[in-house]
């Protein structure tokens, strides 16, 4: 077997690896790589004709970096020797290394299984851990354009402790995986990391959801301002769910083209006069939903001018309403809306025949069951049940019971009428 054949195996991808040897010129070439001069061994590794044994010999063994970086920067050398140049001592030879290989992987991405883009993309991968921070920079910058870049080595810088490397690849680079972005927001990672996130071109659901569930509010602020995010329903629902304390997202959220009517209802009951009118100006809901969201608004006015009055104590408010017939799901989904959690408990206990005490026991339990039992008891709906799962009770997302068929209620009788029994609460 040929050298060429046991160093670089069958594939080079070099025509000049499979073509005969100059037996008289690879003589030259072997002395010269070993001559005492530099000049002569620096001709030697620039000249694109010197055979590729000779420059992956000179990559090993030369000791001056100026010679292997020459190397290192030869369009001959073989793509095999950058394992080795890319652990060389000199930072100018790893430098020269990265440039070139990144030169080469727009054409080498074209076939992934190859040997050389294994290669290219392992050599890659130890520069991008290299200790000098020079070379890391020059990884990212080239890299954050290009969809071609390695996900193995895009991962690693977007993962570097240095700001000026990670964040160009957070933010720009298309190439970083939804896998490597949802691990990184899992970390715990600086705030200016989630808001380079949160700025990419396009954000999946999944990683909206992520950002979102950071609670850092300035990267929410850049999600919801972001055209180019992708996010689902649920999200949006935390999102409103949030916006009651985080007012810098309430007016991005009413311009969201993907804002539903009924989280559009639900935004207009707590924002201010500007937000509503941008609600009311949309073009995508249609007239009923736009009477609806006014209606909304309206009630929930003159619900917080009511209280704000101060006239009621909140008991005497509660007997007032259900006097007149307005102690419901509309009310009480507007009492959860602006915050008021006295009023919801006060009225869910006159709804539920029962005492405050029962309904501030079994708010404090954190589990759906008992809570969606007082509310079916006491005639309210079972989105009014979930809205109080999630706001009043504060369950976590995943212990969340949602209506059946998106409206009904997803226990049966015979299950709500064992809760009521185990609370002690009479039924009828």
């Amino acid at each position: 077997m040929s050298f060429w054949k046991k160093i670089f195996g069958e594939e080079s991808g070099q025509s000049a690896g499979k073509a005969l040897r100059d037996e008289r010129r690879y003589a030259q070439e072997r002395a010269k790589a070993n001559s005492e001069h530099i000049k002569d061994r620096m001709s030697l590794a620039k000249d694109g004709k010197t055979h590729q044994e000779i420059l992956y010999y000179m990559a090993q063994n030369d000791p001056d970096p100026a010679v292997r970086a020459a190397v290192a920067n030869n369009k001959s050398t073989p793509i095999q020797a950058s394992s080795i140049l890319s652990k060389d001592e000199d930072q100018d030879v790893r430098l020269t290394l990265a440039l070139r290989l990144m030169n080469l992987l727009p054409d080498l991405s074209k076939d992934k299984q190859s040997q050389l883009y294994a290669f290219v993309v392992q050599s890659l991968g130890v520069l991008a851990l290299d200790e000098v921070l020079k070379i890391r920079l020059a990884l990212s910058s080239v890299l954050k354009d290009h969809a071609f870049a390695p996900a193995q080595v895009v991962g690693q810088l977007a993962r570097d402790i240095e700001r000026e490397v990670s964040e160009p690849i957070l933010k720009f680079c298309l190439a970083l995986s939804d896998e490597d972005l949802l691990d990184i927001l899992k970390s715990h990672p600086e705030g200016w990391a989630v808001e380079a996130i949160a700025a990419r071109p396009e954000v999946s659901e999944p990683v909206s959801q992520g950002i979102i569930d950071t609670d850092h509010i300035p990267a929410g602020t850049v999600l919801v301002n972001n055209s180019g995010a992708n996010i689902s329903r649920e999200t949006m629902g935390d999102i409103v769910e949030k916006a009651k304390k985080i007012t810098a997202w309430q007016k991005p959220i009413a311009m969201r083209k993907n804002l539903s009517p009924d989280l559009a209802r639900e935004l207009a009951g707590f924002v201010d006069l500007s937000v509503r009118n941008l609600l009311l100006e949309r073009t995508d809901f249609d007239s009923d939903v736009m009477e609806e969201i006014s209606t909304t608004v309206m009630r929930r006015l003159e619900f917080m001018d009511e209280k704000e009055q101060g006239q009621l104590s909140p008991e005497e408010r509660v007997r007032k309403l259900a006097a007149r017939g307005q102690l419901g799901d509309d009310l009480l989904t507007d009492a959860l809306a602006v915050q008021d959690h006295e009023f919801v408990v006060l009225s869910l206990a006159f709804l539920a025949k029962t005492s405050r005490v029962t309904i501030e026991k079994v708010i404090a339990m954190n589990t759906p069951k008992p809570l969606i039992a007082l509310c079916w008891k006491a005639g309210l709906s079972m989105r009014t049940a979930f809205r109080m799962e999630k706001e009043l009770s504060r369950i976590p997302s995943n212990e969340l019971i949602y209506p059946r068929g998106g409206t009904d209620y997803p226990l049966s009788e015979k299950e709500l009428l064992w809760q009521l029994e185990f609370l002690g609460v009479a039924y009828p």
